[in-house]
């Protein structure tokens, strides 16, 4: 419906994709009066690709915003809910999952018609003036003109991109059938794994992507293929789906994804929208729906805004949190693509839960709502028996048999005194122990006065921390019997002598600071931290006895399982990172001198810690920052442990050097441990940002974790295991409710009827 035109009289558009079209119909629909125009280089019907996908999401907010283009799509719309995953030749199917898709050339048809109804010039064939000209002419200039663009790349000081460039080659091509489901499947050949995404969009022909690693597409010889060629060859490797029906191209060529990041989407009047300002990898969706989506609110806030400027901050404040979300997921996903030899080993339902979850967008509760068939399915070949969610299957770690997979995270609590853990500790890892975990983790505990973070770190290197850790072990052993208490051992190296977190978190004290000790006299932030003095042969000797004094320490107490810190930037973290081990003796250098002594120091605590008892070792699988510990890297750690009797590696990232750069968001770290549980061949636990018990069932079942642990999801409820039973109905052996508590074992109402 046509509003009052408060801003932008004047607008240009540069690119006739999708969205600038869309973009440009909007703002005249809302605005009869407004001057729009519209450059495109290319000709109307000249375009890339061929089916394009739009959720209900984004065709909700076409049919609120344009009614007339809805139903115009409406009509051209093939529309199916079924996902076939093929492996091995098997075809497992999942329901339930709905899409939408047309023709990408009928797309532009309708939205080039829609423009032209309401009188926007557009001028194909023609590039489009230089933006700096448009800016003076023009009140808004929308720059949509794609991953290539030259608005953002000719300012790239005023924009900010970041282009990052993936692994694999994939090439967009079409099949002059339709399926009847959206199909993912992989075809094992003699250069590799391929994979295909194929989905229709007309009555009579369907999308078929064709992707691989970068190494297997040069091995198999597609480098050097013509468009024709290419559409042949990957025709013979998918052959049982065409059934000796071609694939035809559309000036199709080999490419690789290229994910763009701006740190800003507009300067003065000109805005970046879809793939000029973000792209999200095409597994999980369209860019096009992006682009659609952008338009709707771009135009929106152009319509309601008193100024250009409020409009364009407006667009960028509720789209940017939107991308980024999408683009987290995009990336789980095509890395899960790029990684995908690594998952194909594994049993078919798994494979296909592993696949249709991969993005965290996609869970096992949402797929059992879909599609409950499929997910009994994925269960009953994993063993779990009906009516147990997979968080509540025992795990086996040495002589210890873990009731479920839910771990209490390390999380210090900077509240004992000279070392001793008190009454705090008891409350809070006992509240966590009846609260359901399976294990419950100590925080850092400490191997000397020296190796403390702070004044108020718990310790195991006096007789009095371990008859305070014997009385909290006690109380876990008598009072929730079947949860298992774990120790945590670490030295703080160059990060120690610092305040409590709440008084400055990595602060020096403001007085009586101990002297620091590291593989490298480097300190944690120049200027600020203290120099740690580089430990000499000697020095080395009697740390590692510090650890071996505390695990047999740790023994006596009482705990079930021990666990190596040589994560986050402690000590033996510290050896293992080249950003903070110069060393350039035996214990540093390469990767195998710098395990050297981290090897050494589990070694000597493994051969006192009792041969029944599990030992694990948490490490920090990236450093998030250039030159650092890679996931490569990563790898070759784990296997180390593991050669060396390390029964499970704890995977979290970082922490290990101030300049870090992570990529946070939704179980963030855990592509780290599926890659090692997959090619190290070790359990893993997984930790960092895991929030939910769907989160929990999710990594479980598509075989990503062995265990997952929690820490802030603790914090906020003690009792969190039990209430996940409670809210998935499940009162079995996994999670029992102590005795006391029993009572509260249902969910209390919220309100009551009239």
């Amino acid at each position: 419906m046509a509003g009052t035109m408060t801003a932008a009289a004047r607008v240009a558009v540069i690119g006739g994709g999708p969205g600038g079209l869309y973009a440009a119909a909007l703002l005249k629909r809302h605005a009869p009066g407004r001057d729009v125009t519209l450059w495109e280089r290319n000709a109307p019907d000249d375009t890339f690709g061929f089916g394009v996908v739009l959720s209900a999401e984004t065709l909700g907010g076409i049919e609120h915003a344009d009614p007339e283009v809805y139903a115009a799509l409406r009509r051209e719309f093939v529309h199916w809910d079924d996902i076939d995953v093929v492996h091995r030749g098997r075809v497992l199917r999942s329901g339930g999952h709905g899409f939408a898709a047309l023709g990408r050339h009928r797309l532009l048809a309708i939205l080039q018609a829609r423009c032209r109804s309401l009188g926007v010039a557009l001028k194909f064939g023609t590039e489009a003036p230089a933006v700096t000209d448009l800016a003076r002419s023009h009140d808004l200039v929308i720059a949509a003109d794609g991953v290539h663009s030259r608005t953002r790349d000719t300012h790239r000081d005023l924009f900010g991109p970041t282009l990052t460039t993936h692994r694999c080659r994939y090439i967009w091509l079409a099949a002059d059938f339709a399926l009847d489901a959206f199909r993912f499947e992989t075809a094992g050949t003699e250069h590799g794994v391929m994979q295909l995404h194929a989905y229709p969009f007309a009555a009579d022909a369907s999308t078929v992507i064709v992707e691989m690693r970068e190494e297997v597409w040069r091995r198999a010889g597609l480098d050097r293929c013509d468009e024709q060629e290419s559409a042949q060859r990957c025709g013979a490797y998918f052959a049982g789906l065409l059934g000796g029906r071609p694939l035809r191209s559309n000036r199709s060529a080999w490419t690789a994804f290229r994910t763009v990041v701006n740190a800003r989407w507009s300067h003065g009047p000109t805005v970046l929208l879809g793939d000029a300002a973000h792209t999200a990898h095409f597994s999980i969706g369209s860019g096009t729906k992006l682009a659609v989506e952008d338009a709707l609110a771009l135009a929106g806030h152009v319509r309601d805004a008193a100024t250009v400027p409020e409009a364009l901050a407006a667009y960028e404040a509720e789209r940017r949190p939107v991308v980024e979300s999408t683009q987290r997921a995009a990336r789980a996903s095509l890395e899960w693509f790029e990684d995908l030899a690594l998952h194909t080993g594994g049993p078919p339902h798994r494979f296909a839960f592993d696949l249709l979850t991969r993005s965290r967008r996609v869970t096992h509760d949402n797929l059992r709502l879909r599609d409950p068939g499929f997910v009994a399915a994925v269960e009953s070949e994993a063993g779990i028996p009906p009516g147990t969610p997979p968080m509540f299957t025992p795990f086996r770690l040495r002589g210890l048999t873990l009731r479920n997979r839910v771990v209490v995270s390390p999380m210090d609590m900077y509240s004992a005194t000279d070392g001793t853990p008190g009454d705090f500790h008891l409350v809070h890892l006992g509240a966590r122990a009846l609260g359901g975990a399976g294990l419950v983790m100590t925080e850092m505990v400490c191997v000397s006065e020296q190796g403390r973070i702070t004044p108020g770190c718990a310790g195991l290197y006096a007789p009095a921390h371990e008859r305070a850790w014997r009385r909290i072990t006690g109380f876990v052993h008598d009072r929730a019997p079947g949860t298992a208490i774990g120790v945590q051992l670490g030295h703080s190296g160059r990060k120690g002598s610092t305040r409590l977190m709440w008084e400055g978190i990595d602060q020096p004290l403001p007085d009586g600071n101990w002297p620091l000790v590291a593989p490298s006299a480097l300190p944690y932030r120049p200027g600020v931290n203290q120099i740690p003095h580089a430990l000499i042969a000697d020095e080395l000797r009697a740390i590692r006895e510090q650890f071996v004094r505390s695990a047999a320490s740790a023994a006596r107490a009482g705990f079930d399982l021990l666990e190596l810190h040589c994560a986050h930037g402690y000590l033996l973290s510290s050896f293992l990172s080249p950003l903070t081990n110069h060393r350039d003796d035996a214990y540093g250098g390469s990767l195998r001198g710098r395990l050297a002594y981290p090897l050494e120091v589990f070694d000597a605590v493994r051969a006192v810690w009792p041969a029944e008892r599990p030992m694990t070792v948490r490490i920090s699988a990236t450093d998030w920052a250039p030159g650092g510990t890679t996931g490569d890297d990563a790898v070759v750690i784990a296997r180390a442990f593991a050669g060396h009797g390390a029964d499970a590696v704890d995977v979290s990232t970082g922490q290990v050097v101030p300049e870090e750069r992570p990529a946070y968001g939704r179980s963030y770290q855990t592509p780290f441990a599926d890659r090692i549980r997959q090619e190290a061949g070790v359990p893993v636990i997984a930790v960092g940002a895991i929030s939910s018990w769907d989160d929990v069932n999710s990594l479980i079942l598509a075989g990503r974790a062995d265990l997952c642990a929690l820490g802030r999801p603790h914090l906020y409820d003690p009792a969190w295991t039990l209430h996940a039973a409670a809210e998935q109905d499940y009162a079995g052996p996994g999670a029992p409710w102590p005795v006391p508590y029993r009572a509260g074992s249902r969910k209390p109402p919220t309100g009551r009827g009239s």
